[in-house]
C-alpha cells in the first residue's frame, strides 16, 4: 500500500496476507520443510505489524471510510481476518518457533479481537435500515466469521496441553468455538448455495473468497483434529471424542467436496468467461484454503488413524506453495506499478 489513496482503499480482509503465509508455513513445517517453514514466520513477523500500522494509519486518516466498510455487507466481514491472522502467527509461534509466550499473547488478542468484532459486525449488519438483496450481500467472505472462530479453537487446543490444570477448562472453551463456528458455517453456506442455485451469476460474482467455501471447512477440520489430539487432558473431550472424530470427518469431506466445484467454477470464471486474471489482494483468501487444507488432512490422518490420508497433503503442499508464489508476486508486481505511477 502506497500514499493515501490507496491506503483509504485498502481492503479490511488483506490480513489475509499474514493468514495465508501463516497457513503455508505451518503447512511446510509439518511435511518435513523447515527451512521454508522459518522463512514464511519472518516474513510474516514483518507482514502482520506493518499491516496493523496501516489499519491504524487509515483509521487515524480515514475514519468515515473505515466506518463505512463496517456498515458495508460485503466488506464488514473482511475485518475477521485480523482475527484469524493473529491465532495463525501464534500457531506458527508455538509450532514453527517454540515461543510459547508469544503463541498464548496472540491467543489471548485473538479471543479479544474475535469477540469485539462479531458482536460489532453482525449487530451492525442486523440493525442498519438499509440492506441489499441476497444475490449483492452474501459472498465467501462471510465465512471468514467461521475462520476467525475456528482459529481461535485451534490455537488454544495446541496451547492447552502446557496449562496444566486449568486444561480441561480451556478445551471446554476451545469445544464450545468449535462447535459455534460449525454452526454458523451452516448458517452462512446455506445462504451461499441459495445464492448459487437461484440468482443469476456473472463472472465477477465469483470472486476469490469464494473459496473460503473449502477454507472455513478446512480450518474446523484442523480444529477437530487438534482438540481430538489434546482429549486426554480434558474428561469432557474424552468423553465426547467418538462425536469429534465423526464430526471432523464430516468436516474434512465437505472441503474435499468443495475442490472439483471450485476449480471447475474458476475454469468457467476464467477461461470460458475470459474474466481477466490481475492481482486482488482477495486472492489472499484463496491462497489460505490450499494450506488449510494440507494442514488439516495431515492432521486428521493422524487424529483418525489413516496415515494413507498423509499422501494428499504430501501432494497439495507444492498447490498452496505455488498458490502462494504467484499472489506474491502479483502483490509486488502491483505495488511496483503503483511505485511507478506516483515518480
Amino acid at each position: 500500500m502506497s500514499g493515501t489513496g490507496n491506503l483509504r482503499a485498502m481492503h479490511p480482509a488483506y490480513f489475509a496476507l499474514v493468514m495465508a503465509t501463516g497457513i503455508v508455513s505451518l503447512g511446510c513445517q509439518l511435511v518435513g520443510w523447515p527451512i521454508a517453514a522459518k522463512g514464511l514466520l519472518a516474513l510474516n513477523l514483518v507482514f502482520y505489524p506493518a499491516l496493523w500500522i496501516l489499519t491504524i494509519a487509515r483509521i487515524a486518516r480515514h475514519r468515515d471510510q473505515v466506518v463505512a466498510d463496517l456498515r458495508h455487507h460485503g466488506r464488514s466481514v473482511g475485518f475477521f481476518t485480523t482475527v484469524a491472522a493473529t491465532c495463525v502467527l501464534g500457531s506458527q509461534c508455538l509450532l514453527v518457533g517454540s515461543w510459547f509466550r508469544a503463541a498464548f499473547a496472540l491467543w489471548i488478542a485473538g479471543i479479544c479481537l474475535w469477540a469485539i468484532l462479531t458482536y460489532a459486525v453482525f449487530t451492525i449488519i442486523v440493525v442498519k435500515p438499509e440492506k441489499p438483496a441476497l444475490a449483492e450481500g452474501i459472498n465467501g467472505g462471510w465465512l471468514v466469521a467461521v475462520v476467525a472462530a475456528q482459529s481461535v479453537a485451534v490455537l488454544g487446543a495446541q496451547l492447552a496441553p502446557s496449562f496444566g490444570e486449568q486444561a480441561p477448562v480451556a478445551l471446554t472453551f476451545c469445544l464450545a468455538m468449535w462447535l459455534g463456528g460449525g454452526m454458523l458455517y451452516l448458517w452462512i453456506i446455506s445462504l451461499i448455495f441459495y445464492r448459487y442455485a437461484f440468482f443469476t451469476m456473472s463472472p465477477s460474482d465469483l470472486a476469490p473468497p469464494y473459496w473460503i467455501n473449502m477454507g472455513a471447512a478446512a480450518i474446523s477440520t484442523l480444529a477437530g483434529a487438534v482438540l481430538a489430539a489434546a482429549a486426554p487432558h480434558s474428561p469432557l473431550l474424552e468423553q465426547v471424542l467418538p462425536f469429534i472424530r465423526g464430526l471432523t470427518l464430516m468436516w474434512w469431506a465437505t472441503a474435499t467436496w468443495w475442490i472439483p466445484m471450485l476449480v471447475i467454477l474458476g475454469v468457467w470464471r476464467h477461461g470460458y468467461r475470459k474474466f481477466p486474471l490481475r492481482y486482488d489482494p482477495l486472492y489472499w483468501g484463496a491462497v489460505f484454503p490450499l494450506g488449510m487444507y494440507t494442514v488439516c488432512t495431515l492432521r486428521l490422518s493422524r487424529a483418525v488413524d489413516a496415515s494413507y490420508l498423509a499422501a494428499i497433503s504430501h501432494v497439495f503442499i507444492y498447490v498452496a506453495c505455488a498458490a502462494w508464489t504467484l499472489a506474491l508476486c502479483g502483490m509486488a508486481w502491483s505495488l511496483a506499478r503503483s511505485l511507478a505511477g506516483k515518480t
